[in-house]
């Protein structure tokens, strides 16, 4: 009879030996996160300088303290439905309150948005939050879980926002085509992964593992087979242990991108003159949702954000003004709640060396 496999131990288990591929694939991405950093200052002064300081002012003001207040409280029920998520993923006997996760999760997002390459180490430090709560291991793994789900749903929304945006506005039939193929492809790859789930199988590990003995890709799945793996394992123990809190935990990822569309309506509201509806508002936090991610390298998806709001609401016959002041406010939003989390991490004794260097062994996992 084969052994059941414990998904965490797995983990554990997997951080042996350090990377040198890794770790010249890090400090390529260091290198690439400072001129990126230096790129997104550039256009965030270039959209400053092209809209006005003294309207971005104005628009800044329209909001008001109390307008700002409730932008923060909107951010909070954000951050309260992520952490809610996180406690649904953790193994039992084990368990988190809101009391642990809650400050956690502004712990990360302060160190995703302050720094280059705090994507790398958000996760590592929402783990190092709660260490005293749960073992490391058992962090690690119920984040990973988490921002499995938060990935998958994240996917969807993406997905369609750019469907909803190309079919709005006129675009040549090519790119139309084309989208309409990235959409079912996708479609298609998340019906598979559910699929994969509810029947458990292991061919993607076994697909990498068949392409590593035969020589392909072996810079690539040198580390990434044992990912795979890993994640499969993770994923599939999850889901017969506890197949009754997927539904929540979708429900809860659903909501952290439906409190940014109430944001991003509520930020409108105040700097148009008519009332915006709820499509636009849509169509600005997908945009923005898929800015973050491309470009997480840069501190505050500073400019790159400025951007792609500009795009939309000039699109939309809005106004790049409205755009620009609409990215900068929820900007400050940001500051605020880093803010909050160095305040946190000061609290906690948490230092960046120390969150720096679990990172650094989690990653270590050649065998």
């Amino acid at each position: 009879m084969a052994s059941r496999v414990n998904p965490e131990t797995e983990i554990a288990d997997a951080n042996l030996k350090p990377s040198e591929n890794r770790q010249k694939h890090i400090n390529r991405l260091k290198i690439a996160g400072v001129l990126l950093t230096l790129f997104g200052v550039a256009l965030f002064s270039y959209f400053v300088y092209s809209v006005g300081l003294n309207e971005i002012l104005e628009g800044i003001a329209k909001i008001g303290f109390n307008g700002f207040a409730i932008i923060i409280c909107l951010y909070f029920a954000r951050i309260v439905v992520r952490s809610t998520a996180w406690n649904l993923s953790v193994y039992e006997p084990y368990k988190l309150g809101f009391r642990d996760t809650v400050p956690a999760v502004i712990i990360g997002e302060a160190m995703s948005s302050l720094i280059p390459l705090g994507i790398l180490i958000s996760g590592t430090s929402k783990a190092v939050a709660v260490r005293k709560k749960v073992p490391l291991v058992v962090g690690f793994s119920s984040i990973a879980t988490e921002n499995l789900f938060y990935s998958l749903v994240t996917s969807v929304f993406i997905v369609l926002g750019a469907f909803s945006f190309l079919r709005t506005f006129e675009l040549d039939d090519g790119w139309r085509i084309t989208i309409d193929i990235l959409i079912v492809a996708i479609i298609f790859l998340i019906l598979l992964g559910v699929l994969m789930v509810i029947r458990q199988w292991h061919f993607a590990s076994a697909i990498c593992d068949k392409l590593y003995d035969k020589g392909l890709l072996r810079n690539i799945l040198e580390d990434g087979r044992l990912h795979v793996r890993l994640f499969e394992n993770l994923i599939y123990g999850f889901y017969r242990r506890y197949p009754k809190r997927f539904a929540p935990i979708i429900v809860c990822e659903t909501l952290f991108h439906l409190l940014g569309i109430v944001e991003v309506w509520f930020i409108l509201t105040k700097l148009g003159d008519a009332l915006p509806n709820l499509f636009t508002a849509f169509l600005l936090e997908s945009v923005s949702r898929l800015i973050t991610i491309v470009f997480k390298l840069i501190p505050f998806v500073i400019g790159v954000d400025e951007a792609g709001a500009q795009f939309v609401t000039e699109t939309l016959a809005i106004g790049a003004t409205i755009g620009v002041t609409l990215a900068i406010i929820r900007k400050g939003r940001v500051l605020f709640w880093t803010a909050v989390g160095l305040v946190f991490i000061i609290k906690r004794g948490l230092s960046f060396s120390e969150i720096s260097d679990l990172n650094n062994k989690k990653t270590e996992n050649q065998n």
